[in-house]
């Protein structure tokens, strides 16, 4: 007997009652706060420059914007013609069909809660340093779990409330970063912006490899914009215009940042003292040319920033489970938005849970929170959304194929190109997976089988519900079909239910 949810009257499963509230600007303070840009800088940077590319960085930062402005294309255009919730996992129904999306879906999940259970060890942890310094001296769980409740609250409530929230901190940090770029660039000058930071004669294939993997790393979460399709304004060219403005936020502030920081420590000593410094690379270098008072407003802003990033991981997790809740992929009651409070409310819980269970089984083992979970998890997810977005651009190749719209070739072909590079980019990860998790532990290093063994698991259960179960099959990504273009509705792959095969 197949197990059903029943839900309260107060639930209902249509439409969620924040529709329409999202405009273009909101939308982008949701991307970007993903992506994180004080904390991608201050902690993330320092690694490539290390380990990575060196001084040629910001070459790596532009490559791989590049790359995701050619995925841009194609998932802008994917957006104006398919509107609905389930983001990378609604593109790959339509483009390659059901099974394919059964596997992008929990694919998904693993990537998403990954990166979500990530950003709550990384800002306990993070916590902890900064306000020891004020003679606070409380445990990293404290702080995670004070994060923890504030994000599962924020969570439960509508889309726009956590889009002001989000609004007020990326502004910040985009701000900090502004005052550190010009006050680098007026003391340094044209010394701030070398030309040998594109100078690739000395890069090395591992250097090429890991520096391209930080690289997209900083870029995780761009794509959220379409898993807010059904609470935007104008989906249909809201969704595409956040996408292309997130990208090239992210893209710019990344290449500029890192240009200017490669400047202000010279070309030939920036791998010593990112070796050296690492986290504390790029607060040194504000404290040296803007005073102590600038570097501890940016520390704090960096908290900030943590915080705003697992709450924007959180929203995106939580519209992607409520859209496979939706679908019969997982119980109906998580595809359910409050109508009062206007959010997938058992979805945010279902988070809330996740967080405090694998975060707690961590702790309880007493594991480092930054060099073993952060890290673990961090890999783990990085390789997921990866995976998911050259997945994804085959699947908006494969779905503007069979249209009949002459200008489907842009999208397609620009889709080609980034799927390309995205595929060159997962395989990079793969061959030097130890090196970006930098431990030996051959627990963290295996942790990729998980998503081998969800992927095999999804196939298997679309298969089961396709010859078993085939109203259920026909649901895998029923609104992205029934919201798709006629044309295009007509079109889509041959993956029916058994019953309809006979």
């Amino acid at each position: 007997m197949e197990s059903e949810f029943v839900m309260p009257e107060e639930y209902d499963s249509s439409l969620p009652a924040a529709q329409g509230t999202l405009t273009v600007p909101r939308i982008v303070f949701l991307v970007v706060a993903a992506a994180s840009p004080l904390a991608a800088v201050v902690a993330t940077l320092p690694l490539a420059l290390a380990v990575g590319a060196g001084p040629t960085t910001p070459l790596m930062y532009l490559i791989a914007g590049a790359i995701l402005l050619c995925f841009a294309v194609g998932y802008a255009a994917m957006s104006r013609r398919v509107v609905a919730p389930g983001g990378f996992y609604s593109y790959v129904a339509v483009g390659l069909g059901r099974r394919a999306a059964a596997v992008a879906a929990f694919v998904a999940l693993i990537s998403y809660n990954a990166l979500a259970v990530m950003l709550v060890a990384t800002f306990g942890y993070f916590s902890r340093l900064v306000l020891a310094d004020s003679g606070i001296d409380l445990p990293w769980e404290a702080y995670s779990a004070a994060a923890v409740v504030a994000v599962g609250v924020l969570g439960c409530r509508r889309i726009d409330v956590s889009a002001r929230v989000l609004g007020i901190l990326v502004a910040a940090e985009l701000a900090v970063l502004v005052v550190f770029n010009t006050a680098v660039l007026s003391e340094e000058g044209v010394r701030a912006l070398p030309i040998g930071a594109f100078d690739v004669t000395e890069l090395t294939q591992a250097g090429l490899g890991l520096g391209l993997m930080f690289a997209f790393t900083s870029f995780l979460g761009f794509e959220a914009a379409a898993l807010y399709s059904e609470e935007a304004r104008e989906p249909r060219r809201t969704v595409a215009l956040a996408t292309y403005v997130s990208v090239a936020v992210v893209a710019v502030f990344y290449g500029l940042t890192s240009w200017i920081s490669v400047g202000a420590l010279g070309i030939d000593g920036v791998r010593e003292a990112a070796q050296t410094q690492l986290g504390d690379l790029i607060l040194h270098l504000a404290d040296e040319r803007l005073g102590s008072a600038f570097s501890a407003v940016m520390t704090v802003l960096l908290l900030t920033g943590l915080f705003a990033t697992l709450l924007a991981c959180h929203n995106s997790t939580n519209r992607l489970t409520s859209a496979i809740g939706r679908e019969g992929l997982l119980p109906s009651a998580l595809g359910r938005f409050h109508p009062r409070l206007c959010a997938p409310v058992r979805a945010s819980l279902l988070q809330t849970t996740v967080n405090v269970l694998v975060v707690g089984a961590f702790a309880a083992f007493g594991a480092n929170p930054y060099s073993t979970l952060a890290v673990s998890m961090s890999a783990l997810g990085t390789l997921g959304m990866v995976f998911l977005q050259a997945i994804t651009a085959f699947a908006i190749v494969a779905y503007f194929w069979r249209t009949t719209d002459r200008r489907g070739w842009r999208p397609m072909l620009a889709s080609l190109i980034g799927g390309s590079g995205l595929s060159i980019a997962v395989v990079l990860i793969i061959v030097h997976y130890q090196e970006l998790t930098g431990v030996d532990n051959v627990v963290v290093n295996r942790l990729p089988l998980l998503l081998v063994f969800a992927g095999v698991a999804a196939a298997g259960y679309a298969e089961w519900l396709r010859r078993h179960r085939p109203d259920r099959f026909g649901a895998i990504g029923e609104s992205a079909y029934a919201r798709s273009a006629p044309a295009e509705r007509e079109t889509t792959p041959n993956d029916r239910p058994a019953h309809h095969l006979h």
